[in-house]
């Protein structure tokens, strides 16, 4: 439970980023990401309760599961929830702790539940597109959309960046690299960066076709 506070501490009363707490405390951002999340639904923040022990703490952040059949949960609403995945840095873990912080508040379901469910949903809507890919087969590349700065150490100055990814299609090993712009150089160098990073050589990278035009054909 130490470590726990430690989080809590670190998050609410210092402002550090989950990463930086992660680092502080030699623990994976995951495992930051789920005692904040667990400290959220229980309605703790720091400071924590005069009074509260280590067992009162360990009691709220992880109580006993419910006996309640699965038939009698309160279900998500899985259509809206595959909408909002479609939403800039969504993720299902986000989605989890608001279906748990209002309709699953007492008799939801945990998070590996919930995916579990989700993804079967999932499975039963009619297909629109579905590849195989067999290893080492293609990669596939394109800038992310998002930006982000980068500043100078030495003069402050901050200047945005575009990030280049890609993604093997198997495996779904990722090669990312920040780019000054998204012109045809640059889209170039992060290729060649981006072949000896890969630890299998991919046949073929299929590329968005606009980005190689370069002017009226």
């Amino acid at each position: 439970m130490r470590k726990i506070r430690d989080v809590l501490r670190l998050r609410f009363a210092q402002g550090l980023s989950q990463r930086a707490i992660g680092r502080s405390l030699g623990l994976s951002t995951g495992a930051v990401n789920s005692y904040l999340g667990r400290a959220r639904l229980a309605g703790l923040s720091w400071p924590l309760p005069e009074g509260l022990d280590d067992a009162q703490l360990e009691a709220l952040l992880y109580p006993p599961p419910s006996k309640i059949a699965t038939e009698r949960r309160p279900l998500p609403d899985w259509a809206a929830i595959h909408r909002e995945l479609r939403r800039p840095n969504m993720t299902l873990s986000l989605l989890w702790e608001e279906y748990r912080a209002g309709a699953g508040a007492q008799d939801g379901f945990g998070y590996s539940w919930f995916c579990d469910l989700y993804r079967e949903w999932v499975g039963r809507l009619k297909p629109t597109l579905r590849q195989v890919h067999a290893a080492g087969e293609r990669i596939f590349v394109d800038f992310a959309g998002h930006h982000m700065e980068v500043i100078d150490g030495l003069s402050g100055e901050v200047r945005r960046a575009e990030v280049f990814v890609a993604v093997l299609g198997a495996s779904s090993y990722i090669h990312a690299e920040a780019t000054w712009t998204q012109s045809l150089p640059d889209w170039i160098a992060a290729h060649v960066n981006m072949l000896p990073a890969s630890t299998n050589r991919p046949s073929t990278a299929p590329t968005p076709i606009w980005r190689c035009i370069t002017g009226p054909q």
